[in-house]
């Protein structure tokens, strides 16, 4: 632009409007040309960063890695191109993959606090023993990764010798394995057992444990570090009430290379000081004025109160199970608190200790129990509550074949009947959940599926969203509930439309899948074999790592009250899980969230299901069959009775199956069908059932019921000519079922 306002001044005559455009050109072309040098300044600096890294990185004894944001790596050096042979791999990923599981998760919390401290570090066990793999941000783009054997780690060569804490390594079964020069000179010697160390065990990381020394007994301040095998390395750290008689610094920098993450808190809840590993754990560069409540949460009370009275010994200092204050992801700690400090500088030392794996499994296994509870109570409440609502919507149905669309009552009749339909609805998601519900299993092509629920989607997302359809042309059939499935489909739409306020593409996909080997993610492993993968791919706000864990729970949910019922998802759930599908999320904030569901396929062809007009059977003869009602519950025996008699059925009926089987003691009483309920007091239906069908065994039998039909599958197919109708049943369902069996 500011050469084009140059050459521009040669076709203007206008002086002034000459010299501005040869101003307003030189400008652009001046500052053009400071972007530029910036730029070309800027890359020459990254440049002669990366090539020092990689002359350093090529002298480096252990495999050393330099690579980019997204892990493909740039350089590596002779010692990483020994270890891992195949240098045609180009990613950290597939590297690390060989050494241990889940290498992304695990590259990305290191990566994320080599940004925020300038490095980071973690230990990893892995096949072949413990590995300690760090990353060091050369700039925004390229990172260091280095990873270094920990056979010789301090704590179990020599090189724990040097340290002036004292330090030893006990076997899981309590045998002292090694105890460096500080502790056996605090001793008097070696010893074979913690119990010949410490008064009481076991022992309790951050609490202070009674020492026999040489000298007597003397309370320190305990801290465990696990590592692998079951060992456990034990220092004894610097503390008033360890000082006399220890040969240890005092300073606090006698700690800051040890594993332990430990902070030093003035009694105002300011953090005095911290170590290294406080502050990877943390997450938290720690500066001057940082105080506790910054670090930690979830007390339930001010910390400051907690440490004043831990300090003062109005409380026993028994460790807490807090949570780090951090917005990436969710990190559990336990932290004990001990007091230190004279009286001129009271303080105390807090002890940490990731617990976030402890707290995930005990979430688990509460989840479970809340998931199976929430499963338990889905499906007595559906039984109760599908019985009311078949008195409902029954005697609603009766009501209105009494009354004209023109009648002032039919439009509230309508919406009671609409209402318990929505109730029917809400039960049967309940049901889905819990894998109670009723499916209807068929054969099906889901090209075709999406393509019926292609209009009622695209009314549903709006116009400020576009709904695309990508298929793989062959598509292998799978054996699913057809009705239930679209409303998997729906479920998901709606949710990606709901993340895309501002408008957005979503994108449904379908493939055939096969797995040689089982699939293990989140929990799950899918075995091997053929799939149809269905997946729905959204541009939305994403699902932070936090909350994916739980957007599967029912009732649970990221939107405002009044805007969802936290079912649909769980709902979808239960539904694949029913159909021994499988159900994955997948998502990055900011970027878009993509639902995969894998559905074995069905070997076998597609049927042809030819449409033949249904023609509807006038009954109107009292002879039309001679129907046994058997129903507990008297508001639904009578709408069935009445709906039966209304279409032409004699119908006698019986509260119990005891009294239905003492009616079927007179040999001359006819009876064509048998419509009973499964679940009763006394016998139930099938028990009942079998024992009537001994004297008439060309009876036809109908199955009602609020539980699903799987929960007595295996009875009813013991039982000839028997069909199961779920409640709720409408008016129209009853007689139709009724009258499909006797013709």
């Amino acid at each position: 632009m500011g050469a084009v306002a140059i050459c521009g001044t040669i076709m203007v005559a206008d002086v002034q409007i000459r010299l501005g455009l040869l101003a307003f050109g030189s400008a652009l072309v001046f500052f053009s040309l400071v972007l530029l040098i910036n730029d070309q300044l800027k890359a020459r600096q990254q440049n002669a960063a990366r090539q020092s890294v990689i002359a350093l990185v090529e002298q480096d004894p252990s495999p050393s890695f330099l690579a980019d944001s997204e892990g493909r790596i740039i350089r590596r050096n002779d010692r990483a191109a020994e270890r891992f042979r195949d240098i045609n791999v180009e990613t950290l990923g597939r590297v690390f993959s060989e050494m241990f599981a889940n290498p992304s998760a695990v590259m990305f919390r290191i990566q994320n606090k080599a940004l925020a401290l300038g490095s980071a570090r973690e230990d990893i066990v892995t096949r072949k023993g413990h590995v300690r793999l760090s990353v060091n941000a050369v700039d925004d783009t390229a990172f260091l990764w280095r990873l270094e054997d920990l056979s010789d780690r301090m704590g179990v060569g020599r090189s724990a010798d040097a340290l002036s804490l004292p330090m030893l390594t006990a076997g899981p079964s309590g045998t002292v394995l090694y105890m460096n020069e500080a502790f056996r000179r605090l001793l008097g010697g070696r010893v074979k057992n913690l119990e010949s160390v410490f008064s009481e065990l076991p022992i309790v990381s951050g609490q202070v444990h009674h020492v026999l020394c040489e000298s007597g007994e003397k309370a320190c301040l305990v801290a465990e570090v696990p590592s692998h095998g079951g060992r456990s390395e034990i220092y004894l750290l610097p503390s008033d009430t360890v000082s006399d008689g220890l040969a240890v610094q005092t300073e606090w920098a006698a700690i800051e290379e040890l594993p332990v993450p430990l902070l030093k808190i003035a009694l105002d809840g300011e953090v005095l000081s911290s170590n290294r590993e406080a502050r990877i754990l943390l997450d938290h560069k720690i500066g001057a004025g940082t105080r506790i409540s910054d670090l930690i949460e979830g007390l339930g009370r001010p910390l400051n109160d907690w440490i004043t009275e831990t300090y003062h010994g109005k409380i026993p200092s028994a460790p807490q199970y807090l949570q780090s204050v951090n917005d990436d992801r969710e990190t559990f700690l336990q932290v004990s608190l001990n007091p230190a400090g004279q009286t001129n500088e009271p303080h105390v030392i807090a002890v940490l200790k990731d617990v976030t794996e402890y707290k995930n499994l005990e979430q688990q296994f509460v989840q479970s129990q809340k998931m199976q509870a929430i499963g338990q109570l889905a499906g007595g409440v559906a039984h109760d509550f599908n019985n009311l609502l078949t008195a409902i919507s029954g005697h609603c149905d009766l009501l209105l074949l009494r009354h004209d669309r023109g009648d002032s009552d039919y439009s509230d009749l309508v919406q009671i009947h609409q209402n318990a339909n929505r109730a029917g609805a809400l039960v049967g998601q309940l049901l889905a959940y819990s894998r109670k519900q009723n499916l209807q299993l068929e054969v099906l092509d889901l090209r075709n599926t999406l393509a019926d629920s292609t209009h009622l989607l695209n009314r549903l997302v709006g116009e400020r969203i576009t709904l695309t359809l990508d298929h793989d042309p062959g598509l292998d059939p799978i054996r699913a509930d057809k009705r239930q499935l679209e409303q998997v489909l729906m479920n998901l739409v709606v949710n990606a439309r709901d993340a895309m306020p501002e408008g957005g593409s979503i994108r449904i996909e379908t493939e055939n899948t096969v797995l040689t080997e089982g699939l293990t993610r989140d929990r799950v492993t899918v075995p091997p074999g053929k799939y149809v993968v269905l997946r729905v791919h959204d541009t939305g706000t994403g699902i932070s790592e936090d909350k994916r864990a739980k957007i599967f729970e029912p009732f649970w949910t990221t939107k405002k009250i009044g805007e969802g019922t936290g079912l649909g998802l769980s709902t979808a759930y239960g539904i694949i899980k029913q159909t021994s599908g499988y159900i994955f999320v997948d998502s990055t904030v900011g970027v878009g969230t993509s639902f995969s569901i894998l559905i074995p396929s069905h070997d076998g062809p597609i049927p042809i299901v030819e449409t033949t007009p249904v023609v509807e059977h006038v009954m109107t003869s009292k002879s039309d069959g001679v129907v046994l009602l058997v129903e507990d519950e008297a508001p639904v025996r009578a709408f069935a009775s009445r709906a039966l008699r209304l279409r032409g059925f004699t119908v006698l009926e019986a509260e119990s199956a005891e009294a239905a089987l003492s009616m079927l003691e007179d040999s001359d009483l006819v009876v064509d069908l048998f419509l009973t309920d499964v679940i009763m007091p006394g016998k139930d239906g099938p028990t009942w059932v079998k024992e009537a069908l001994q004297d008439r065994p060309n009876a036809k039998v109908v199955f009602v019921s609020g539980y699903a039909e799987e929960a007595f599958g295996e009875a009813q197919k013991s039982i000839p000519n028997s069909v199961f109708l779920p409640k709720p049943f409408s008016l129209k369902e009853l007689t139709k079922t009724v009258h499909g069996q006797l013709h």
